[in-house]
């Protein structure tokens, strides 16, 4: 299934993608997408809801605002230069072990929502990644096992304000924390869904403009071993996010006039996980 969110923000309802394009309505179902979903067999739940009631479920009119396709969850977990060409156009180190920081939750939106330059801000930049939902609580599992912990996965684009990341000290998640920094969708796919998450092509246009084309069959630390690795350290509540890092081509291995302005559009996709759109816009 592709899971789906849509309404005003702070109004959001539960839905599915249909395969036609269609979104349906299934608030009748009862219950959004949050940890209490994912972690109480929401996803078989709902999809049995689908084969009986399905077919008489409202469709959701073209207009209706696209929502991230969760809730808002505990955490977002980021893992940063999981891929060497981006940590070589960063001029960082390739780690060792997975580099973990967090965005704060309140940096989450919808997939088309506007991104907001921050206060103070003077350089955003832009990271297409894969996101994997975490459907099971998880502590200290095992790498061999480490999918089976997984909902499924989306498209997030890591918004970063580099300025607030690596020039005012202290720790990334000031850079990555702003409202918008993290549009996600525009839908969850389960995990039946993708065969297979380490073959999954990325890419990013900025103003039309090619930035980021890569593959996640290029990450240091695959899927599997991120979620085993960060569940060593806290444990992952169901509907927890996990974004896995991101190609070469930010604005950070760029020329410093790279950096968007309010009025760009950034465009982004992943195999599997549908496109998004951000329009930037000034602070508020």
């Amino acid at each position: 299934m592709k899971l789906i969110r849509f309404g005003e923000p702070g109004s959001e309802r539960p839905g599915v993608l249909l395969d036609d394009g269609a979104r349906v309505d299934v608030s009748a179902f009862g219950r959004d997408y949050d940890e209490a979903f994912f972690g109480d067999g929401g996803i078989s739940s709902l999809r049995a809801w689908l084969g009986r009631e399905g077919d008489g479920a409202p469709r959701v009119p073209a207009s209706v605002r696209w929502g991230a396709p969760i809730c808002r969850p505990s955490k977002i977990v980021c893992i940063g230069l999981n891929f060497r060409d981006h940590a070589a156009e960063s001029r960082m180190q390739i780690p060792q072990e997975p580099v973990i920081f967090f965005k704060a939750t309140t940096s989450l939106c919808g997939p088309f929502d506007p991104v907001m330059m921050p206060r103070g801000g003077r350089k955003l930049d832009w990271e297409v990644e894969l996101a994997a939902i975490v459907g099971t609580r998880a502590a200290y599992v095992p790498k061999e096992q480490a999918l089976d912990y997984v909902a499924g996965y989306a498209l997030h684009n890591d918004y970063s304000e580099r300025v607030f990341q690596l020039e005012r000290g202290g720790q990334w998640v000031k850079g990555k924390s702003a409202d918008t920094f993290a549009p996600l969708g525009p839908y969850l796919a389960t995990r039946d869904e993708i065969a297979d998450p380490q073959q999954l092509g990325l890419w990013l246009k900025v103003n039309g403009e090619p930035r980021q084309s890569g593959t996640t069959a290029d990450m240091i630390f695959d899927v599997a071993t991120l979620v085993s690795y960060v569940s060593q350290f806290m444990t992952l509540l169901p509907g927890d996010v996990i974004s896995t890092g991101t190609p070469a081509g930010v604005a950070l291995g760029r020329e410093p006039d790279a950096y968007l302005k309010p009025g760009d559009s950034v465009e982004l996709g992943a195999d599997g996980l549908g496109e998004s759109r951000q329009q930037v816009v000034a602070a508020r």
